[in-house]
């Protein structure tokens, strides 16, 4: 079997060793298509396990058959195939948006399902400088211009993206001459979408010297600027803070010696490590917060709330955020405590975790012997029968319990890269 040199260069972006256990999206377009035969290829020679799965969203007429071609093709390579169908948009809200969503989150729940060890997407060097224009639209900083990442963890799974460094048309020169057919997605031409907006704006750009492969290594530059920028933070982190009972606590002189950026880079990691979200927060919100923090002022954002004592500055969860929050012993209550038993207790369907609140401060009669701020215990986790305070962190602690975070130390200190 003679070598493609697209295999080759595809060969190379996915490293060594193979991922031995592989899957690829497969919407059918010319790009994924051109992955799956490729992949096909390198995997028939290398060795190793492949399989692929197509997302259908059941947007429009046709999809479901669509779905059912790639399936056609990859029985022929002698590939197992899945479809995923999403059924649960509710019409509100941003569709594309929306639609990208449920298709990482169903193609994450597949893949682990199926014991892959990484997930291969065909987003292509043309897809890279697309976004990189829409995100110059939207004012974005530096990891926002660093585009997409050739690889990213996310939901508990490894996506690779290895053909970023290869143009479209290349791809489909290759599919071209191998006499490999795919399916042309008309919503790929529907200027109402942004990026479809960009896509054709790439053609007026390219009199300015803005193509596609500039705008890569625009993206390039940018991540080993986001690189840096997030070593530094880590430096600053284990300089200036640190992590007590579920809280972060900066020293405010030291913190107000770094540059702006890492002061928000900081704040976006203690934000997260705090209440995890799947959007971070805006750059607006993080410097009033940077200010603040600075400044001494007492603040909220993202479900976090801050108190300045000094020279401390506690960042905790808001009380207001987990107030009603109710969790069954054997789950991770705000998404981040567990509480776990030590000896056999009382009967499990009678507990459950929830803040510790006023209530519960008021069955621990030494709390001011800590020197903790009454805000930062409120938003504690406390374990409860009925009204009755079993255990919590710090102010109520117990020989049968053991509290935990799903996310210690090192999940807040190593590098967010």
């Amino acid at each position: 079997m003679q070598q493609e040199p697209l295999e080759t260069a595809l060969e190379t972006a996915l490293g060594a060793p193979l991922p031995a256990r592989l899957g690829v999206a497969v919407s059918g377009g010319s790009d994924s298509i051109a992955l799956l035969h490729l992949l096909a290829r390198i995997y028939a020679r290398r060795g190793g396990y492949l399989q692929a799965v197509t997302v259908d969203h059941g947007l429009r007429k046709g999809s479901a058959a669509e779905a059912e071609q790639v399936a056609v093709v990859c029985a022929g390579l002698g590939l197992q195939h899945h479809i995923l169908r999403w059924e649960q948009w509710d019409q509100s809200g941003n569709l594309q948006d929306a639609a990208r969503q449920a298709r990482y989150r169903l193609m994450a729940d597949w893949a682990k399902t199926q014991n892959l060890d990484a997930v291969a997407l065909g987003h292509t060097a043309d897809d890279q400088a697309e976004t990189v224009l829409l995100r110059l639209g939207r004012r974005s900083g530096v990891d926002g211009l660093s585009a997409m990442a050739a690889q990213r963890t996310d939901a508990g799974v490894l996506w690779l993206r290895p053909m970023l460094g290869i143009s479209r048309t290349a791809l489909r020169d290759y599919l071209k001459k191998a006499g490999i057919a795919w399916i042309d997605d008309p919503s790929n031409e529907d200027a109402r979408f942004d990026r479809i907006k960009a896509r054709q704006a790439m053609g007026a750009l390219e009199a300015l010297g803005i193509t596609a492969e500039g705008l890569g290594v625009v993206a390039a530059n940018m991540a080993e600027a986001r690189d840096a920028l997030e070593r530094y933070t880590t430096l600053a982190a284990q300089s200036c803070v640190r992590l007590l009972h579920g809280a972060i606590v900066l020293r405010r002189e030291a913190f107000a010696t770094y540059p702006p950026e890492v002061q928000r880079r900081l704040l976006r990691r203690a934000l997260d490590w705090i209440a995890p979200s799947s959007y971070p927060p805006r750059r607006a919100g993080l410097t009033q917060l940077m200010h603040a923090l600075v400044a001494g002022e007492a603040t909220t954002l993202a479900g976090c709330a801050l108190l300045c004592r000094k020279d401390d500055a506690w960042l905790f969860r808001e009380f207001n955020a987990v107030k009603s929050e109710v969790a069954s012993i054997d789950a991770l209550w705000d998404g981040r405590w567990r509480c776990l038993p030590v000896a056999n207790n009382t009967d499990p369907m009678l507990l459950e975790l929830r803040a510790l609140s006023s209530n519960g401060l008021k069955q621990c009669d030494n709390w001011r012997d800590f020197d903790l701020p009454r805000s930062v215990l409120l938003s504690l986790p406390g374990l409860w029968h009925g009204d009755t305070l079993l255990s919590s962190p710090v102010v109520k602690t117990s020989q049968n319990w053991h509290w935990e975070l799903a996310q210690g130390a090192n999940a807040f200190f190593r590098s967010a890269l």
